[in-house]
């Protein structure tokens, strides 16, 4: 076994962010004190705030340009500019509709001028605020970090002294102007913090600026609040400090039989390297596996790691740990997958979001007791509610903290990951995918549209390119125990989906054009094709934002339009949503059959497991029944889980109540089942839904053959080859079809094709290069049961062939001149019958007889030329001799 030391960190000032062990408090990073001082006799680097939400600053809101004109547009930012004309007040600041209001949850203190005109949109695009604090000479070279709060909305960027120190959801912003819109679209403020290096401050005044953006013109709010800025001091040499990682996770590969993935983050900041050491349970040696730094985010200076481990046994429980010599997770087990296995549970929860320090592990908790046979769990998005928000991130992992080290988590993107975090880097450093996401090879003829050297075509491979490395992860597939977990993404924020250097594009055909449906359509190409090749009996797909929305004001015909009818051509079983924190389930109409109470089709579920609640949408403007779909049940004020349970013939589904508020739909104690139904499949592919309480139908023994018939040859021939096609019906569903070919009573050559998915309909063809002679083609189709149709036969003639062409002799037929002729003749001969003969192209029709003539070609008779001739004679079979000749 191999392991790595780490060694003491070097004193100094850079070196001291490594050393440093930092706390998460509140969302915020706090610093313990220094080692000790390097000089006791300098004066003391500041221990309580240099900026705090009551400091008072300078601030510009009336859409003008604070440098007015001046080349170096950053000016503003930097001590020697003048803000004396400015306005003056403490933070916080903001407005609502152009009012001193709340902000979500946060009330503003100062009043900002919303408005360019200061009554109506459109709105003010950038604010300007300007503060300052001073230190002591000798101050500034021993701090080592600077460290900051800021609650703002929709974007914002931080200097000090000029220098760039935070960009929070800035992505947008371009620099080339002061004036811009920018941000991320948000309905409450973000709370971020962020960590900037001691160099960017000096001894006397330091000179904090920060710009606050405004989303688009017509954004309802705006607010900023910087809460804290605090200045850390170098430490001395330490020795790492002993932590455990925390936020360990096992992630499902593509092949879980024999690989798992796991992620953690570091105990502390001086633990840059990580492994995993793993031994089978029943004993055995100890593997120990390198991880990579999934990188630090979110102002926290631990690292996070992930590692894949392949090699191991199906079915077969491991004990592993993770982490570094200054640090190791407990041991713990867990199994892989076992494809023997087909009776097993699965839980799906909802949005956790709100709550999570709460309602949350609650929840989990729940569901654990509910689920003891659980292989894992799958997660509709919206696991936090700001990405950026490194302590809802900790509540998160808390609540998981037993199942996710255990059991695999399949979690998809909502659009709060995407919160103060438009490239998902949280999401990236905590969870390990697989890399099975679309691409130009997985998206069928879609991919054509990348292809040329139009601008057009240059700006759709640009996206796709950009998609298939940037979107990894977030929209991936694994099969586990006979189930196919299907993951997609459907939030389509335009600044994680466009690539940097987007080729220039103009006109309604361009891609950029149409983002918010061609992401969904990228993702239902490569659906379409990954359920076409899906082994598994089940499959179930989990994204965010439904396609049957049921709350109040919501709806997403563009997920609808891409992906139902996906969903429905494959007969998806189950198609677990979020994003509306209610609850409701139902059915496309299509499904419907002539039984209450039992449809065949996919089930649509969208569920909540968080404290956030919304109310339902009013019948009138119900997206479910205003789109061909009925909902079984609906229902809001209530948190729940759902547990399935996996058979070889069931998924049994059963939805938990696990919390509920006081004005919830249903009267249902907290812990009782809310909602259940079953879908039960044959392996020959009949498939119902049944409700609870409903039994599925009784199929009778299937004893009926299919029937078949020959589409090709239909004629006797003689053919060149023989090209067969067999058509073949089963009103249960059919095996195979077969076509051999026999010669004297011999088996000469075999072909079938599968009928894939059970269909009821199916085509069998093959082209068969065969030698010339009498041969019989004999032809039946197997059903799913095993019945097989009655075996019908088909004589025919192959003749391989080609016919003989020679120039006949005599002056009155050919007259050599040189190397060609000024006249010529040919005779032609063929067993199987010349048919006839092309002249430079000229066709002329012959007798069908085994012996014929071309007589007396020369220029201008039959399409002949003087010079080169080409001469292609056919006989019945379709065999061809080409023979070229000179004429002069």
């Amino acid at each position: 076994m191999t392991k790595t030391k780490t060694t003491a960190t070097r004193w100094g000032r850079r070196a001291a962010a490594s050393a440093l062990m930092l706390a998460l408090v509140g969302g915020a990073i706090a610093a313990p004190a220094a080692a000790f001082a390097a000089d006791e006799t300098a004066p003391d680097v500041p221990t309580a705030p240099v900026v705090t939400g009551e400091t008072t600053w300078r601030y510009l809101d009336d859409g003008s340009d604070p440098v007015k004109g001046d080349a170096n547009l950053r000016a503003w930012t930097t001590g020697a500019f003048d803000d004396s004309a400015w306005k003056s007040a403490a933070g916080s600041f903001g407005a609502k509709g152009g009012k001193l209001a709340a902000v979500g949850p946060r009330m503003p203190k100062t009043l900002l001028n919303q408005y360019l005109d200061g009554v109506k949109a459109p709105d003010v695009p950038t604010f300007f605020f300007r503060t300052s604090f001073t230190l002591e000479a000798g101050v500034a070279d021993r701090v080592d970090q600077v460290l900051g709060d800021v609650v703002y909305d929709d974007g914002a960027i931080v200097w000090i002294n000029g220098q760039k120190v935070a960009g929070l959801s800035d992505e947008r912003v371009t620099g080339t102007t002061n004036q811009e819109y920018a941000g991320a679209g948000m309905s409450d403020p973000l709370a971020a913090s962020f960590a900037a290096d001691g160099d960017v401050l000096v001894d006397g005044v330091n000179t904090v600026a920060v710009a606050l953006y405004q989303d688009r013109e017509t954004s309802s709010d705006i607010y900023l609040d910087v809460t804290s800025l605090r200045l850390t001091e170098a430490a001395g040499p330490v020795e790492p400090v002993s932590a455990p990682p925390s936020r360990v996770i096992l992630t499902p590969t593509a092949t879980p039989e024999t690989s798992q993935s796991f992620s953690w983050l570091a105990g502390d900041a001086t633990q840059t390297t990580g492994h995993v050491e793993i031994r089978p349970t029943a004993g055995g040696d100890i593997r120990s596996i390198d991880a990579y730094a999934a990188g630090s985010v979110n102002g926290n200076p631990l690292q996070h790691f992930s590692a894949t481990v392949d090699g191991l046994a199906a079915g077969t429980a491991y004990t592993y740990r993770v982490g570094t010599d200054t640090g190791w997770s407990p041991w713990t087990e867990f199994t892989t997958a076992d494809p023997k296995d087909d009776e097993f549970q699965f839980v799906y929860y909802g949005d956790a979001q709100i709550g999570l320090d709460t309602t949350w592990p609650k929840v989990v908790a729940m569901a654990e007791a509910s689920a003891p046979d659980s292989i894992g769990s799958v997660h509709a998005g919206d696991l936090i509610d700001s990405a950026s928000n490194e302590t809802q991130w900790v509540n998160w992992f808390k609540g998981m903290q037993t199942s996710a080290a255990t059991t695999n988590v399949m979690a998809a993107p909502g659009n709060h990951e995407y919160s103060g975090d438009k490239l998902l880097k949280s999401w990236k450093a905590n969870f390990e995918y697989p890399h099975n996401n679309p691409t130009t090879e997985t998206v069928g003829a879609l991919a054509d549209l990348a292809d040329g050297d139009t601008d057009v075509a240059k700006q759709y491979a640009a996206y796709f390119a950009h998609w298939t490395q940037f979107a990894t992860e977030t929209v991936y597939f694994t099969d586990y125990q006979g189930v196919r977990f299907i993951t997609l993404n459907a939030t389509r924020d335009a600044t994680f989906l466009t690539p940097d250097n987007l080729p220039a594009c103009a006109g309604a055909d361009c891609p950029s054009t149409k983002l918010s449906s061609l992401w969904p359509e990228f993702q239902a190409a490569w659906l379409d094709h990954v359920l076409e090749q899906s082994p598994s009996k089940w499959n179930v797909v989990t994204f965010h934002q439904p396609v049957y929305s049921a709350s109040e004001g919501r709806n997403e015909p563009e997920l609808r339009k891409y992906w139902v009818p996906v969903f429905q051509k494959h007969d998806i079983d189950l198609v677990m949503m979020g994003h509306d924190h209610t609850y409701a389930r139902g059915y496309n109409n299509d499904d419907v059959t002539e039984t209450a109470g039992i449809t065949d089709g996919p089930v649509y579920i969208v569920s909540n497991s968080g404290a956030k609640h919304y109310e339902l949408e009013t019948d009138a403007k119900n997206v479910w029944t205003n789109n061909n779909a009925t909902q079984v049940l609906r229902g809001a004020g209530v948190t729940t889980y759902q547990v399935i349970d996996v058979s070889n013939d069931q998924l049994h589904y059963r939805s938990y109540l696990a919390e509920k508020t006081a004005d919830a739909t249903t009267d249902l104690p907290v812990g009782a089942v809310y909602d259940e139904f079953t879908v039960t499949k044959t392996d020959a592919g009949e498939k119902w839904v049944t409700e609870a309480g409903v039994e599925p139908p009784v199929e009778e023994p299937d004893t009926t053959r299919p029937e078949v018939s020959l589409v090709s040859p239909t004629v006797v021939g003689p053919f060149r080859e023989l090209s067969v096609q067999v058509d073949a019906t089963d009103d249960r569903g059919l095996q195979r079809i077969v076509a051999n070919i026999y010669q004297d009573g011999k088996l000469v050559k075999s072909t079938q094709s599968k009928v894939e998915g059970g269909a009821k309909v199916g085509s069998h063809t093959a082209k068969v290069a065969l030698a010339s002679g009498d041969y019989t083609v004999k032809y039946n189709a197997q059903d799913l049961a095993g019945n097989i149709s009655k075996t019908s036969t088909f004589a025919f003639t192959i003749d391989a062939v080609k016919p003989t062409v020679t120039v006949k002799d005599g002056a009155s037929y050919t007259v050599a001149k040189g190397a060609g002729y000024s006249l010529v003749s040919f005779k032609l001969y063929d067993a199987g019958k010349i048919d006839r003969v092309e002249l430079n192209g000229k066709v002329k029709d012959l007798s069908n007889n085994a012996w014929s003539d071309v007589n007396y070609v020369k220029p201008g008779v039959f399409g002949a030329v003087a010079g080169l001739n080409t001469l292609v004679v056919y006989d019945v079979a379709g065999n061809a001799t080409t023979q070229t000749f000179t004429l002069g």
